[in-house]
């Protein structure tokens, strides 16, 4: 069976070559504990693959036989600006790495659908943004999930999508209650199947409950958690899938129970594998 790789080769050579074709995997994260930077990783590593395989050989090295990668790359953002995306990119990847990945990657800025109902003056978010709904236009604008909806029906089939974040849906309020939220990932796995490709929603856990974390994960085909973890003096980055259709199975069987990450120049990397002992 066919794998779409996440970018992260010592991961995806542990899981197969990558994901089952129309997963939607949840990376939720701590604030700085890697799930933002595997995300990065993940679309500029893609995106280098189609754009300078030699690049693409030196940083990932040889794709696994399984692997299919994604037609095209994706990064959806509710808040921030292509621009300020890139930027951050750059900081935590090398600069000419960033440039090469991103070359061939379509950036969506979600900006005027997320906030035009809310108190923040337009004038904030709207000078640059590139969005998929008319600014001039007050008959045609749509709301963040309707936006969203025709954006990833139009777009998402065969592609690596980041969606960034499931956190900024969470702070819709009127717009989209609490509870709506796993039913709209429910609703996206299920469009997904469909789609193939692969599809990665951050979200931070610092703001949710454990029955809330445990909820979204549920309605996903997969979870991975990004934590800080504290060893003596020092304090490491880790992660753990939690969940996963057709990849747990194989860490199971090797008695993988957490990795130790760090961010390079590459980006998101797995530097340890803990094992049952």
């Amino acid at each position: 069976m066919a794998r779409v790789p996440f970018g992260i080769s010592r991961l995806d050579s542990m899981i197969g070559g990558g994901a089952p074709p129309g997963s939607v995997v949840l990376l939720a994260g701590e604030v700085g504990a890697g799930a933002r930077e595997f995300a990065y990783t993940s679309a500029v590593m893609n995106g280098l693959a189609r754009a300078d395989t030699e690049q693409f050989d030196l940083y990932y090295g040889d794709l696994d036989e399984r692997s299919q990668l994604p037609e095209d790359v994706r990064y959806l953002s509710f808040t921030a600006s292509e621009s300020a995306l890139l930027e951050e990119m750059r900081y935590t990847m090398e600069f000419d790495l960033v440039e090469a990945g991103t070359g061939p990657m379509e950036f969506l800025d979600l900006s005027a659908e997320y906030f035009q109902l809310s108190q923040v003056p337009t004038e904030w978010y709207s000078e640059q943004t590139q969005s998929i709904t008319s600014l001039g236009d007050d008959h045609d604008r749509k709301d963040v999930l309707d936006a969203l909806g025709d954006y990833l029906n139009d777009n998402a089939e065969d592609s690596l999508v980041v969606i960034d974040s499931i956190t900024d849906l969470l702070s819709l309020g009127d717009e989209l209650h609490w509870d709506d939220v796993p039913m709209l990932l429910k609703g996206l796995k299920r469009a997904s199947n469909r789609w193939g490709g692969l599809i990665l929603l951050l979200v931070s856990i610092d703001s949710l409950s454990e029955t809330q974390l445990g909820r979204l994960m549920e309605a996903t085909d997969g979870a991975m958690l990004f934590e800080w973890a504290s060893g003596g003096s020092e304090r490491d980055r880790t992660m753990v899938v939690k969940q996963f259709r057709g990849v747990l199975s194989r860490l199971e069987a090797e008695n993988i129970v957490q990795f130790e990450t760090d961010i390079t120049d590459s980006g998101f990397d797995i530097s340890d594998v803990r094992k049952i002992r």
